[in-house]
Parts: C-alpha cells; structure tokens; sequence
C-alpha cells in the first residue's frame, strides 16, 4: 500500500506539472502520445469562401480559395500585358460586381444540406484518426457562437447568428466523437480586416483574441489546436507563452491537447508543438514531432476552379502518406467542402480509397516510428527534397515510385518499424525475387491482408524474398507491405 501511495503521488505530481509562460519552459512539455501513433488526420475548410469557391488555378501555383476576401482586395490592380484585369478581383467584380461585398457572402453560407453523421461516417471510412476543422479562418467569421465576432465585426458574424443558423462546431464535433476519432480545431490568431485589429493591435489580442480562444477551448475542448495567422506579430506580441500557459495548466485539456509552431513570426520550427510544413516534402526524420499539411488538389478550401487533373488520385495519396510516415511524420489531408454543406464526391471518393488500403495495410502505419532507413532506392540518382522548406508544389511524390527515368533513381520500398516488426511498403510488386537490403535477422515474412507466409532468405545483411502470386483482393492496392518479424 505504502508503494502504491508513492506512485500515485509521483504520477500526480508528474500530470500537475505547472508550466511557466516561457518558451523554455513550454518547450519541455512532452508530446500527447496519442498524437504520436495517429499519423493521419483529416482538415477541413469551411467557411465564407466555400461560397464564392473561387482562386485562379496557375501553373506551378498553389491558389488558395479561402484567401478570397484578401485575394480581392489586395490585387485589384492586377492585370496582364493587355491591361485586362486578372485574379480574384476580376473573378469577383465580373460575377458579383465592383460594389459587392465579401461580407454579403455570409447570409448564402447556409449549409442547408449538412449532415454531421455523414460527414463523420466519411472521415471514418478514410482510416484517419482524427480532424482538424476552421473554427475560424483569416476572414474572423466564427463556426460557433463566439460573442466576439459578431460584436467586434458590428455585424452578425457567426455560423449561429447567420447563414446556417446552428452551431457547425458543436454538431460535427458531436458526430466525430462518436466514431471515436479526435476532434481538433484550427484557429487564427489574428483578422485581415478586423475593425480592432486595423486600430489596435495590442488590444485585439487583449480583448479579442485571448478571450474567444479561450472560450472555444473552454466550450468544445479539442484534442488539437493548429493555429495560423501568427506572422503578423511576434510571440511576444501575441503573448502566446501566456496563452499556451493557460492551455497546458489550467484549461479542461491540459492533459491531452496537442499544438503547433505557429505562434508567432518566431517560432515556426523553434518553438510550440510540432512543427508544420505545407504542400512540402516534410522534415527529414523525426528529430521532432511534425505534420505535413495540404489539399488533395492545390486549395484547402473547395476551389470551383479545379479540374480533375489538379487532384490527386487514391495511389498518389497513399503513396504521400506512407512517405511521410516512413520519416517521422502525420500527414493531415485537407478537404473543402461545398457552402451547402456537402462534402464533394471526388474528395470522399479519395478519402475511401485511402481508408480502404489502410483497413488492410494499417499495421504499418499507426503506432509505427522510422527505421534506421526510411527508404531503399534502386541505382541511379536519388532526387533531391526540400526538407523543412517553403511551399513547394515540385515535390510529387508520385514521381518516386514510377518507373525510373534512365539514369534516375526511384524507391522500391519505405519503411517502418514497430515492436521487433519491420514493414517494408512496396509502391510496386512483381512476381519473383526481391532484396531488402540490410535488412537481416528474419524469423518470419508475411504479406498483409493474406494469411500464406512468404518464403524468404537471410543473406548476410540482405534479405531474399520470394513474391508471391497476389490474391484478388489485392492486386488492385496501390502499395503492398511486408512484415518481417525478427
């Protein structure tokens, strides 16, 4: 009893660890493991924007749709050679006229076809573990009933006081929890065009950001908190050590809730939670907790203006989500739904496909850490990746798994590990002997979704596999994983 006391009180002590409003001390909190072995979640982008749904889609280019309002205010001087106008503002003043405001578009926000249940049954189906909705993105309109917006805005500026007239927040939160996913919420800490914040930025984050932050934590306690916007002003500015002090203190997910870096124009990749890269290649290894984030297409809000082509297909996805997991990293996928409240058919369609590999393949994936290798190439050169980098829309992962280009290298397997298993994901498969090398050790080799055992050879520090006739069931996979159990 005296040594069950002890642990109890070590173990209180170790959960009401007080943490100071400093980075240093910030920076100490360990990450929730929950996190740690999720690996996938999904985004959502939903808002005002879904309404006009609209950014030029440009070669080489990301075009952003729910940067709409900005795009049509900051670029009204845009145009061509020819002098005719281009952009967003064009797209805007042709097809809603030169006096028509970004803030008229809130009462058509109506979500009229919304279904929480079908939504959630969605992101279910796509293996993911848990999402990240907009509570509110750089144009400060609310997902909730935050006081704050439609006070300080001098307008009905909420998904309850206007539009769909219910709380979007409360009801897909409800719906996603109920299929056992974490619920997560992205935040923007600051407002393009803000009354307060075009006066006086010190007292938007004093009396608008500190106190609806709090109470979005405080109403729908996320697992997750990815906030953004944060460029604008320094952690100091933003008081961000304050604010994350209070989160990991004294809010109601002290013990569970999960951040970014994104706290200020300092502190990307230095200081926060994990880092965050965006339409990018990811970091390199997993020197420390990252998650790559982008759209199945170019924009994280539903874009009208994309074609099929600018969509990834369900192999590119899987691919992408394996080659982020074999480094150390989550991949969260993005997806914009329509402002009616339905999800586009190509977005869920994609995301089955992903769910549907991983019921199958999904022991390599969840709970998994990088082995000492994250990939095994074949001869010739090795592409080069911007690791840790700016946006980058060059990086196709796709490219890393087709059929080499003479003289160029391409991956014949990524890897994971967990426990004394190693997984080897093959992008592609064909008939015959395959090498793992330094690979060595094997008890056992097995082929995912199919009971047989796989026959095979230690070689040294290589591994010889014989591959097998595929079942039915499997031929169509857009990857294929090895156990090797040693």
């Amino acid at each position: 009893m005296k040594y069950l006391l002890m642990f109890a009180l070590l173990a209180g002590g170790l959960s009401a660890q007080t943490y100071q409003p400093t980075w240093d001390s910030l920076d100490k909190r360990p990450m929730p493991q929950w996190y740690a072995d999720a690996k996938f979640g999904i985004f959502i982008h939903w808002g005002i924007y879904s309404v006009p749904a609209y950014a030029p889609v440009l070669p080489g280019t990301l075009a952003y749709s729910e940067w709409y309002w900005h795009q049509m205010t900051e670029g009204r001087d845009n145009s061509n050679a020819n002098g005719v106008e281009t952009g967003t503002w064009a797209f805007h003043r042709k097809n809603f006229g030169a006096d028509y405001s970004y803030r008229n578009f809130a009462p058509q926000f109506k979500a009229e076809l919304f279904d929480p249940l079908h939504w959630a049954d969605v992101l279910a189906s796509s293996g993911a573990k848990y999402v990240v909705l907009t509570s509110k993105h750089h144009d400060g309109f609310a997902l909730w009933p935050s006081k704050e917006a439609s006070a300080d805005w001098g307008q009905p500026w909420n998904a309850v006081d206007t539009g769909p007239k219910r709380d979007l927040m409360n009801d897909l939160s409800e719906a996603v929890r109920s299929k056992g996913l974490h619920m997560g919420y992205y935040y923007s800490l600051y407002e393009w065009y803000n009354p307060i914040w075009l006066k006086d930025k010190p007292r938007y984050t004093r009396e608008h950001m500190f106190p609806q932050f709090k109470d979005m934590v405080t109403h729908y306690k996320p697992d997750i908190v990815f906030s953004d916007g944060e460029w604008e002003q320094t952690s100091a500015e933003w008081h961000s050590p304050e604010l994350l002090a209070w989160l990991f203190n004294d809010s109601p997910v002290k013990d569970r809730i999960v951040v970014n870096d994104r706290w200020g124009s300092d502190t990307r990749h230095t200081h926060g939670g994990y880092w965050t890269t965006e339409y990018t290649p990811g970091m390199k290894d997993n020197s420390h907790p990252w998650e790559e984030n982008r759209g199945i297409g170019f924009s994280f809000g539903f874009n009208r203006a994309e074609h099929l082509k600018d969509y990834h297909s369900g192999r590119e996805l899987v691919i992408m989500l394996v080659d982020t997991v074999s480094r150390g990293g989550n991949l969260l996928l993005d997806i914009g739904p329509n402002a009616d409240g339905t999800i586009p058919i190509i977005m869920e369609e994609r995301l089955r496909e992903i769910g549907t590999w991983l019921r199958i393949n999904g022991d390599a994936i969840y709970g998994t850490k990088p082995w000492k290798s994250s990939r095994q190439w074949s001869a010739g050169e090795v592409p080069k990746a911007n690791y840790g980098g700016d946006l980058n829309t060059d990086y196709d992962v796709s490219k890393l798994t087709s059929k080499p280009e003479r003289g160029k290298a391409v991956v014949e397997a990524f890897y994971t590990t967990k426990g004394n298993d190693l997984f080897a994901i093959l992008p592609r498969w064909s008939n015959g002997t395959f090498t793992l090398n330094d690979v060595e050790g094997a008890k056992s080799v097995t082929l995912l979704g199919d009971s047989a055992a796989v026959r095979f050879k230690n070689a040294g520090k290589s591994l010889s596999i014989e591959l097998p006739d595929l079942p039915e069931e499997l031929r169509q996979q857009p990857a294929w994983v090895l156990k090797i159990s040693k």
